[in-house]
C-alpha cells in the first residue's frame, strides 16, 4: 500500500486550520445573492461561451467574462469544474475523471476554449484522474497538484500560487486534513472556492486513510466541493459555518466523530492512488 494512504496526523490539525474563525451569523442578503448568481435554463442561438446554463451543468456563477461549468461523474460522485475567460478563451479544468475524459474534451471543443491547466485538488483515492491521458490528447496542456501531495505533475502548487486563465485566476490555499496535499482554489474575487474533499456540503473529507483556512472567506463565497453523494451542487461558506454537522462541533466532539466514522475502504483506492501519484499516466 502506498505511503500516501498511511494514517493521518491527528485530526485536530485539520479542524484547527479549518475553523480559523468562529461561527458567525448568516448574512441577510444571502438569498438575494443566490438568485442573482445562479441562472437556470438556456436559450437557442446564444454564444456557448455566454450561455447561462447547459443540460450538463446544474449551476453557473454569473461573473462577468467568466464561463463556468459544473460536471458530474456518477460512479464516484465527483464534480469536475471547467472555467474559462470568454474573451481570451483560455481555460482550466479542476478534478477531471478518467471515465469522463471524452465528455470533457467534447465540451472543450464545442465551447472553443484552450485548456491550459488541469488541476487536482488532491491525490484522489476513489477515482483516477484524466490529466495524464488528457495531456496526450491536448497539445500544451499542463497538469498541476500540491507539492505536498507526493504526486508528480508539471506544476507543483504552494500556498498563494495563482493559476491564471485570461484575466482571471484561482489562488491556492493549502487546506490539509483529508490529505496532506489538499488545496482549496479560491477565485480572484473570493466569490467561489473549489474545496476538493477538505470541505464538503454539510460534511468534510474523511481523515483516516491519508494525510483547513476556508472559513476565513466571506460568508457569501460559494463552496464547490469535489464530491456530493446527495445531489447537492453548491453551498456557501456562511452556510457551512452555521450548519455543517461536523465543523460546528467542539474540537473533542469533532475528533470523536472522525475517529468513529467506520467507513469502508474506497473501492478503487488500490489502483487510484498509485495512478494519481503519476498524474494518471498508466495502462488503462
Amino acid at each position: 500500500m502506498c505511503s500516501v494512504i498511511s494514517r493521518v496526523k491527528p485530526v485536530r490539525r485539520a479542524l484547527a486550520l479549518t475553523l480559523r474563525l468562529g461561527a458567525s451569523t448568516e448574512r441577510s442578503s444571502y438569498a438575494a445573492a443566490e438568485r442573482r448568481r445562479f441562472s437556470p435554463g438556456v436559450t437557442a442561438r446564444v454564444d456557448p461561451l455566454l450561455a447561462p446554463c447547459r443540460s450538463y451543468c446544474s449551476r453557473m456563477a454569473l461573473t462577468e467574462g467568466l464561463l463556468f461549468r459544473q460536471l458530474f461523474e456518477k460512479e464516484s460522485s465527483t464534480y469536475t469544474y471547467l472555467l474559462a475567460d470568454t474573451e481570451t478563451k483560455e481555460a482550466i479544468l479542476v478534478d477531471p475523471v478518467l471515465e469522463t475524459i471524452d465528455r470533457d474534451l467534447k465540451l472543450i471543443h464545442e465551447l472553443g476554449v484552450n485548456l491550459k491547466v488541469a488541476v487536482n485538488t488532491h491525490c484522489h483515492a476513489d477515482h483516477i484522474t484524466s490529466t495524464g491521458l488528457m495531456k496526450k490528447r491536448l497539445v500544451g496542456l499542463k497538469s498541476a497538484i500540491s507539492k505536498y501531495s507526493g504526486a508528480t505533475a508539471d506544476i507543483l502548487l504552494s500556498e498563494g500560487d495563482k493559476i491564471t486563465f485570461g484575466k482571471h485566476y484561482l489562488t491556492v490555499r493549502e487546506t490539509p486534513g483529508h490529505t496532506d496535499g489538499c488545496v482549496t482554489l479560491v477565485s480572484w474575487d473570493q466569490s467561489m472556492a473549489f474545496t476538493g474533499d477538505a470541505l464538503l456540503i454539510r460534511g468534510c473529507g474523511r481523515t483516516d486513510f491519508q494525510q483547513e483556512k476556508i472559513f476565513t472567506l466571506p460568508d457569501q463565497c460559494l463552496v464547490y466541493p469535489a464530491h456530493d453523494y446527495l445531489g447537492q451542487t453548491a453551498s456557501t461558506v456562511g452556510e457551512e459555518r452555521k450548519f455543517n454537522p461536523r465543523l460546528t462541533k467542539s474540537l473533542v466532539e469533532f475528533v470523536n466523530i472522525m475517529n468513529n466514522l467506520n467507513l469502508p475502504k474506497p473501492k478503487k483506492i488500490d489502483i487510484s492512488v498509485p495512478a494519481n501519484l503519476v498524474c494518471g499516466v498508466h495502462e488503462v
